[in-house]
């Protein structure tokens, strides 16, 4: 496999395998990025008063035919928790609602939840996804179990950060609809790392980030929200985009509301085409192809050296890029984790859940054979205790 690293500024001594917690953004996706902080600076009142509301539309349109959605129903936002929170602050719950998650939402989503919930008396729900998993119907069914006549809301990953498992999105929103519950789903981990089309996943509510897979810079993501469910949409920052007495600046309140609160730069935003432009140009799809099939290889020879069960069956429907595989319990899974990058200098997290440990492994197009080599030759020393 060719690498990719050459256009990237990663540290050369460290064997990066995290790509999935905050991704890296390639050399020319950052001089974009500081050529439009510059461009502000050289004229900031132009630039907010005349530029911006052209060249936001024009961003949102190139990332809306990337997503396959219309422009005028998805706004930027600084990251895919943030977007969660728009939501669950502009939905009326209370008392006797209930939202229905799995007990694989990241931690920062889960904590959002958990604090409306508490705040405004309604009830948050996890429902258990055990692993390994079969088949997306068997996963449809497991979480359906939750669902209640007091089911407000459905709440769930696309791609799951703490289990790297692609969910079957599209028949759980198709399943809601059918009895009128909200859908909405963190796609954090989904662009970049797998073709999207948000129009047939049918989400009402759909986050993703434009940081991780997609390789833009840190502070880029959206919030896609269909058209009749945009009414529903509050600002979570009141600003210069709500009143009746604004200018309609952006095209809508629902664009206006979120982009539209106040000074803030928005080169993170402008610069996400240019990682979409980026990754066309290198024929991505050859890389996440060529990428899986590294990340297959590696969970085969981690799970003959730990000796323990696979998390996927061999469809690959289930983890694209990035996945776990169990490592035997650690007393101290941060310790191991430590050690890991201490002494080998590789970069990876060691997670622990439903009282289990694992190690997740993320592959992009700037890594190689070597740093999976590098990965497997330091787990066999620390799981000997050498």
């Amino acid at each position: 496999m060719t690498s990719l690293r050459e256009f990237f500024l990663l540290d050369p001594r460290v064997v990066f395998l995290n790509h999935g917690s905050y991704g890296a953004t390639p050399r020319p996706v950052f001089d974009t990025f500081l050529k439009w902080q510059k461009r502000m600076e050289s004229q900031p009142v132009y630039f907010v008063d005349h530029d911006m509301p052209e060249l936001m539309a024009s961003a949102r349109q190139t990332l809306a035919d990337y997503v396959k959605s219309r422009a005028e129903d998805l706004v930027y936002v600084p990251n895919a928790t943030f977007g969660v929170n728009v939501v669950a602050n502009s939905l009326s719950l209370g008392p006797g609602d209930e939202v229905l998650a799995t007990d694989h939402e990241y931690g920062a989503c889960d904590r959002t939840w958990r604090y409306y919930s508490q705040k405004r008396g309604f009830t948050y729900l996890r429902q258990p996804i055990m692993i390994p998993v079969r088949s997306a119907e068997q996963i449809v069914e497991q979480f359906w179990r939750g669902v209640t006549a007091n089911t407000k809301v459905i709440f769930i990953s696309h791609i799951t950060s703490s289990t790297a498992l692609r969910l079957p999105v599209e028949l759980i929103c198709a399943r809601a609809r059918e009895v009128g519950i909200m859908t909405l789903v963190d796609g954090a981990h989904a662009p970049g790392q797998i073709p999207l089309n948000l129009n047939d996943i049918g989400a009402d509510f759909y986050v993703g980030n434009g940081h991780k897979w997609l390789c833009g810079p840190k502070g880029s993501a959206f919030l896609h929200v269909r058209r009749e469910r945009q009414p529903l949409i509050e600002p979570l920052i009141v600003g210069w985009g709500w009143g009746v007495d604004r200018k309609l600046t952006f095209g809508s309140d629902f664009i206006d509301y979120l982009q539209w609160w106040g000074t803030y730069y928005i080169a993170a935003y402008l610069s996400l085409p240019a990682a979409i432009e980026f990754q066309a140009a290198h024929n991505w799809s050859d890389v996440q192809e060529k990428c899986h099939a590294l990340l297959a290889q590696a969970l085969g020879r981690m799970n003959r050296l730990t000796g323990l069960e696979p998390i996927y069956t061999d469809d690959e429907n289930f983890y694209h890029q990035m996945a776990i595989a169990s490592i035997p319990i650690q007393k101290d899974i941060d310790a191991f984790k430590s050690q890991l990058y201490d002494r080998f200098h590789i970069e990876i997290p060691c997670i622990e859940w439903n009282d289990r440990h694992f190690i997740r492994l993320s592959v992009q197009g700037y890594n190689d054979q070597a740093d999976l080599d590098a990965l497997l030759e330091a787990m066999e020393i620390l799981i000997s205790g050498k």
